[in-house]
């Protein structure tokens, strides 16, 4: 697949699946004799990975971490566990903020939503 593809069915610019690339967060792309990136279904397979861990609020190096990581082979299966459910807990800290937040602004809109059908607002 060219790049323009792998972009379209992750949804992600053409531009992100080249820094993916640059940085080392998934292999280097093969190309053809034109010099034009070739997706094989493992570099779509990786940059889909790079793709969720970034929407979900991974940090890049993390990212880059897994991946040197997992060519290194068997011997870092603990390392990457531990790097896999460090970044989890750090993604279950930041849903419990942003729970916290949803409750507090519903709350508000609620209040709000008193207020405009009654004409006073009135905090409890």
């Amino acid at each position: 697949m060219t790049i323009k593809q792998v972009s379209q069915k992750l949804g992600v610019s053409s531009d992100t699946l080249r820094y993916y690339e640059r940085i080392g967060a998934v292999p280097p792309v093969n190309r053809t004799h034109g010099g034009i990136r070739d997706y094989s279904e493992s570099d779509i397979s990786w940059a889909e990975l790079a793709c969720c861990m970034r929407s979900a609020g991974l940090p890049v190096e993390a990212i880059v971490e897994y991946r040197k990581l997992y060519e290194q082979g068997s011997d870092t299966i603990a390392a990457r566990l531990l790097l896999l459910k460090t970044q989890m807990e750090s993604l279950k800290a930041q849903r419990l903020k942003i729970d916290e937040t949803i409750k507090r602004l519903n709350y508000k809109i609620s209040k709000y939503e008193i207020a405009v059908k009654t004409g006073e607002l009135k905090w409890d």
